[in-house]
């Protein structure tokens, strides 16, 4: 049996420990199942920011009347939309693995890899073993347990991101990241979307305030249900039928296409971790201290199957952490202050604690808020509706929490981030520093200025 410094298990955000392993001259194995580059590369990030910039050129042209320009969209080529994506991130995926073929170190094992004894795993009927491991397999689309769907077809996120004909009409389930992101693409290019949401707000973990203005927005583009489930799905001529449940009532939703965005399973469920002692939670998710280490000494997980952030940014921290840990002195992961952006239309972004957070936390806390419009470049953007709001301890002027609805809320937030960081006089900072004029970020100085302290 073939004994290694380390396995790593998955070759997304783990390849950035692989590489670290191998360059210290550890002698490292990566047991990938799928493409290289893990989600974010294959069906998250990447091909999913490339199909919604077409979503965002279709947005605009649509939207030029309002600067004096009449403009209309002739055609959309749907498959060329989505080849962009698919080409550019199968080229990625297939030179990271041309890559790492190349050398002698590290070994890539192609296969599903699954423990059969203490840091002991099992690869194509071939055993090796680890002195150190790395689990970083992440995870997968949940399946809900809806009568009739082992029946009729449906995509998650990495079929969505690969269809070449746009359909007439799909019903998204969820209303969260995955189905606010791509429900808005397949709208903006002409589909019909339905999305059924159980809440009475999309995006419901963002700030309520965000929640609600993106939810109002969506009503626009969606046939939006909310407080609502599907409770059986059928195939009938050639389309699907959804039943939703309404309060008492139940609907009937038609469409082409079913696309499930109910959110993620971890791949802890197809490891076999029991053969090796590593525990998870009542979700699944392995249970990791602060050092990214598992219950077995020698093993460590990030990413997604640990279900802390869920983010490609955080498994990539995480990945420094674990790399720092097994090849040099161990030390906590820092994750303050951890940033996300939901790339929709408009685009929503956050930091830190959101209202309900703060009111649950019991914090003492004052609000201040600035509207995109009431700024130069909110007024030449025509920006009506998107915001800066900033949640701030009273005492302390501490930043609890900042949130942004509106263009280009993915870039104006790491002003805010780079401030938290510094720990100390974060408001007054941004309060302080003098912003271009009239740059879109004075909206951010200006909701800052806005905290009644």
């Amino acid at each position: 049996m073939n004994t290694f410094d380390l396995i790593v298990i998955g070759a997304g955000a783990g390849l950035n420990v692989a590489s670290e392993a191998v360059a210290h001259g550890l002698k490292t194995a990566i047991i990938e199942e799928g493409p290289m580059g893990g989600t974010c590369l294959n069906r998250g990030c990447i091909p999913s920011k490339i199909v919604i910039h077409s979503a965002d050129v279709a947005d605009t042209i649509k939207n030029s009347q309002l600067f004096g320009i009449f403009s209309s969209i002739k055609k959309i080529d749907f498959a060329k939309v989505t080849r962009r994506a698919s080409c550019t991130v199968d080229a990625d995926a297939g030179s990271i693995e041309k890559a790492v073929k190349r050398g002698r170190n590290p070994t890539l094992f192609k296969g599903r890899g699954k423990f059969v004894g203490d840091k002991i795993l099992e690869v194509n009927g071939q055993k090796i073993e680890g002195k150190k491991v790395l689990i970083a397999a992440g995870a997968r689309a949940f399946i809900p347990p809806i009568e009739g769907l082992d029946k009729v077809p449906f995509i998650t996120s990495k079929e969505a991101l690969r269809q070449t004909k746009l359909p007439k009409s799909m019903i998204i389930i969820g209303g969260g990241y995955i189905g606010a992101e791509l429900g808005n693409f397949y709208a903006a290019l002409g589909c019909k979307v339905a999305m059924i949401q159980r809440g009475p707000l999309l995006i419901s973990r963002e700030d309520k305030d965000a929640a609600k203005l993106y939810t109002d927005l969506a009503k626009k583009k969606f046939n939006l249900l909310t407080n609502a489930a599907a409770v059986k799905v059928e195939k009938k001529f050639g389309k699907v039928v959804v039943h939703v449940k309404q309060g008492k009532k139940i609907h009937k939703a038609k469409a082409e296409k079913l696309f499930l965005a109910a959110g993620v399973k971890p791949n802890s469920d197809t490891l076999d971790l029991e053969k090796t002692g590593v525990k998870v939670n009542k979700l699944g998710f392995i249970e990791v201290n602060k050092f990214m280490e598992t219950n077995v000494k020698n093993i460590w997980a990030l990413g997604d199957i640990v279900g802390n952030y869920m983010f490609r940014h955080s498994a990539n921290l995480e990945a420094d952490c674990v790399s720092n840990n097994i090849l040099r002195k161990r030390k906590a992961v820092d994750y303050f202050p951890m940033p996300h952006v939901v790339f929709s239309n408009p685009q929503i972004a956050g930091v830190g604690l959101t209202e309900q957070e703060a009111i649950e936390q019991k914090k003492n806390f004052v609000i201040g808020v600035e509207y995109y419009k009431n700024t130069g470049m909110g007024e030449a953007l025509q920006e009506k509706d998107g915001f800066v709001k900033f949640i701030v301890e009273k005492k302390s002027r501490k930043i609890l929490g900042c949130h942004l609805i509106g263009p280009h809320a993915s870039i104006l937030l790491h002003e805010v981030v780079v401030a938290m960081k510094s720990k100390e006089n974060a408001l007054d900072l941004i309060r302080n520093t003098v912003h271009v004029h009239p740059a879109l970020n004075e909206v951010v100085q200006r909701a800052a200025l806005n905290v009644p302290l």
